[in-house]
């Protein structure tokens, strides 16, 4: 598996395709709130197995925070590791920008995941984003 920060059409295609086989299809999110007004202003990272796009994800800068966004694995790729290598990626990423903490908006099913990865969910309510249950998380490397 490699992670790529998609700088080519190609490659943002690909992290685009991942996201809509997940969230639209699958999900049934609408595809005009997956595809959003943030894709330009946000770095976007897609995960390979060879030449078969299989993970995505995206940062950008929110209010202090690398906000970290749309992070989803093909179902033919859940439980190999790959959202560890995407959020890792991801928060090498945004490190290299100078963020030293990242927040998320976590799906609730997948809470134990992100707290596996370091984040712990902040003291705001459960609340729905395109119909689906989340909590906001964080993880502060400073600590």
């Amino acid at each position: 598996m490699e992670a790529i920060i998609a700088n080519t059409e190609k490659q943002i295609n690909d992290a685009f395709f991942v996201r809509k086989e997940v969230f639209v299809k699958e999900q049934q999110v609408p595809e005009e709130e997956e595809i959003d007004h943030l894709e330009d202003t946000s770095e976007h990272i897609v995960i390979y197995d060879g030449s078969q796009p299989v993970g995505a994800g995206r940062w950008r800068f929110k209010d202090g925070y690398a906000k970290l966004e749309r992070i989803c694995v093909m179902k033919s790729h859940r439980s190999l590791g790959v959202g560890a290598i995407i959020m890792q990626a991801l928060e090498k990423a945004a490190a290299a920008r100078g963020a030293s903490a990242f927040i998320l908006n976590a799906q609730t099913q997948a809470v134990p995941f992100y707290e596996k990865q370091g984040y712990h969910v902040t003291s705001g309510e459960e609340f729905l984003d395109a119909g689906i249950p989340h909590l906001e998380m964080v993880k502060d490397n400073k600590q």
